[in-house]
């Protein structure tokens, strides 16, 4: 059993590698885990170590049930932690390792530029509070790929300050999707651009391609492309929602504002009515929204919807149809 642990550099070696073979396991109820004084986010924290290298095959146990017991709900999030947590590592490179049932979300990249992240299996059940596989804020050049997530949150979260996000071979499901965003809560300011996520299924996630936004934010989500996409039994495929949560509404005059964004190559099934969700805000809306070669049927054989508030854009070959975004004849060129 191991309590909270912090890694802490600079280190003078230029590259330091883990190698993880066996498997770490966390305190199993609440009362065990002892946190260094105001230090109750994270069990396993490297910070400012470059050159990181965690291999080996070996599994990383949060043992959680007991804080989602304890801590149900999404307003008792910051009480739980996260189960490990890179801050400002650059060159960071994570392979071949299993994380399972974290309190919080299992992996946090934060400040983090030039990181590598493959072959990892992150499970938890599907009614675990708040634990995303991967969360992304305020790093460059993170890429993710050739792995599987079932989680009760998102798969991964794309959040304030991240650039140049590529994420391809995922295999998503339970969870709610991969998100960028939330963004802007508390009336914060969001940049995020350069999102590329290609060749990912989502297998009966609550959301497959999502962007969220409070509103009250202000900045930008921008230049981020959905691609190659397999969606089974999803209920939200693809959705912009700028409401992410209709408590922050009343009297707000500003929000990200999302545009440049591509889905091209979508294509499974969606649970629910409406396969094409385009929420923007009504007052900037979202921009130059593009849909490409998007074909998507209800699981239940009913015809598939399309919802859409102040978007503008492009579409081709785009099914649901969605008739506020102008119809090309030919195939988009980029």
């Amino acid at each position: 059993m191991l309590q909270p642990l912090l890694f802490h550099g600079p280190c003078k070696p230029t590259t330091i590698t883990i190698e993880l073979k066996g498997i770490i396991i966390a305190p199993r109820v609440v009362e065990d885990w002892n946190f260094r004084q105001n230090k109750n986010n994270t069990w396993i924290k490297f910070s400012r170590i470059n050159g990181l290298v965690i291999i080996g095959g070996g599994k990383v146990d949060g043992q959680g049930s007991d804080w989602w017991t304890k801590y149900p709900k999404k307003s008792n999030e910051n009480n739980k932690p996260t189960a490990v947590r890179f801050y400002n590592c650059h060159n960071l490179t994570l392979n071949n390792l299993t994380h399972i049932d974290s309190p919080r979300n299992h992996i946090s990249i934060d400040d983090c530029k030039d990181t590598s992240v493959s072959n990892l299996n992150i499970t938890a059940p599907k009614d675990s509070p708040n634990t995303d596989g991967i969360d992304i804020a305020s790093s460059t050049n993170v890429l993710i790929n050739n792995s599987t997530m079932e989680t009760g949150d998102d798969c991964i979260a794309i959040n304030n300050g991240s650039s140049f996000i590529n994420i391809s071979g995922i295999f998503c499901g339970p969870g709610h999707g991969i998100s960028v965003g939330s963004l802007g809560k508390n009336k914060q300011y969001a940049a995020v651009e350069h999102i590329h996520v290609k060749n990912c299924t989502f297998n009966g996630t609550s959301n497959g391609a999502r962007i969220k936004t409070f509103m009250g934010g202000s900045g930008y989500a921008r230049n981020i492309t959905y691609e190659d996409i397999i969606v089974v039994g999803v209920k939200h495929p693809v959705i912009i929602d700028q409401y992410y949560n209709p408590r922050y509404i009343d009297n707000i005059e500003q929000t990200v504002k999302v545009s440049d964004v591509t889905y091209l190559n979508i294509r499974g099934t969606s649970l629910g009515k409406n396969a094409i969700e385009l929420n923007c805000d009504t007052t900037i809306g979202c921009t130059n929204i593009v849909l490409d070669n998007v074909n998507i049927t209800r699981v239940d054989g009913g015809e598939a919807q399309t919802m859409c508030t102040k978007a503008q854009g492009k579409r081709s070959s785009c099914h649901p149809d969605v008739p506020c975004l102008s119809q090309n004849s030919s195939t988009i060129r980029y």
